[in-house]
């Protein structure tokens, strides 16, 4: 069985998160210029096994398109063509930062760790898999 990895895309960055092989925790792993994505994901799939991605994609309060939305379609579409092996599935990733700002601020961390936006990214990508994850048991 092979990991499963989350993307949490946004204009700069990616945060990602990735499963263990056995696919019962998910871990924050990196964060990535958005534009260095496809150089990254081809460095790590050459290193680890990938069985498919979670993809965040940002909608409204009402579900209505954002200004993230079609850069998030991007990466979604560019995946599924770079790794036609993999599933790619498309999760609502409305709230996952207003999540990954409080399990930051209850985690402790000083004020200068808490601006690194960077974590905030891997954070958020690592709820997504985690929930991903609790609604798909055993897949």
């Amino acid at each position: 069985m092979g990991r499963v990895m989350a993307i949490d895309p946004g204009a700069k960055r990616c945060g990602i998160a990735v499963t263990d092989p056995m696919r019962i925790i998910a871990s924050a792993l990196d964060t990535v210029d958005t534009a260095e994505l496809p150089v990254y994901l081809q460095r790590y799939l050459a290193k680890e096994a990938v069985d498919g991605f979670v993809v965040g994609v940002p909608r409204g309060l009402d579900g209505s398109v954002t200004d993230g939305t079609a850069p998030a379609i991007a990466v979604v579409e560019a995946l599924r063509k770079a790794h036609p092996a993999c599933f790619v599935e498309v999760v609502d990733e409305r709230f996952t930062s207003v999540l990954a700002e409080r399990t930051l601020l209850a985690s402790g961390k000083g004020r200068m760790a808490r601006r690194d936006k960077g974590q905030l990214d891997r954070i958020s990508a690592t709820i997504l898999l985690q929930d991903w994850m609790n609604r798909n048991p055993g897949r």
